[in-house]
């Protein structure tokens, strides 16, 4: 597996693009806001996406679906099914051909990535798990975590989903939805909001 990362859009949302190596296709994780230009790249670079999983309904991580998807038609899309009730000005430019929920597995020829429930920054937050990484969107940051004050967001639930993260076996290189990377471990140690929910 390869993959790659970058911020698209004026919030800097990170895209993450994980690749099979021999067969070239890949799972686009949060398309930005920025289509065209995902779309532009992965050409360059020689990639076809299989599939669009968003880990939650919020603009900044949805808003390039619509060029996305006119650069590549039928692509499949998946959001969990609470988000596609967000209030339209936090969700403009969603859009989805299908639901997933906790335990769904997305193959995408040698990759599978398991979903994991996570709801606080919005009802329908999700997490993946690909081999050793862990996609956390906008639920678990380096040294914070997503903000739950936006309709639909719950501080009790972000505590149980980050409880939740922390008791997950072994470690994990954690690849946020903003921010730089970090791993697991690092989070258990440090983070102060992964230490108040273990409490």
């Amino acid at each position: 597996m390869k993959r790659y990362t970058f911020p698209l859009g004026p919030l800097e949302t990170n895209c993450h693009v994980l690749c099979d190596e021999q067969t070239h296709r890949c799972a686009v994780v949060d398309p930005g806001d920025d289509g065209a230009a995902l779309a532009q790249w992965l050409r360059s670079e020689g990639l076809t996406p299989a599939c669009v999983l968003l880990t939650h309904g919020h603009y900044d991580h949805v808003g390039g679906l619509t060029d996305l998807r006119l650069a590549y038609e039928d692509l499949p899309v998946y959001v969990h099914a609470a988000d596609t009730s967000l209030p339209p000005q936090l969700s403009r430019g969603l859009s989805w051909t299908a639901h997933y929920k906790e335990g769904d597995r997305i193959e995408v020829d040698s990759l599978t990535l398991e979903v994991l429930e996570t709801p606080g920054h919005t009802p329908g937050s999700v997490c993946l798990l690909c081999g050793d990484l862990l996609l956390s969107g906008d639920t678990l940051f380096a040294g914070s975590c997503g903000r739950t004050d936006f309709p639909g967001g719950s501080w009790q639930a972000m505590m149980a989903s980050l409880k939740r993260l922390a008791a997950l076996p072994g470690d994990y290189t954690v690849l946020p939805g903003h921010g730089e990377a970090s791993t697991l471990s690092r989070e258990r140690a440090y983070n102060p909001y992964l230490k108040e929910a273990t409490r």
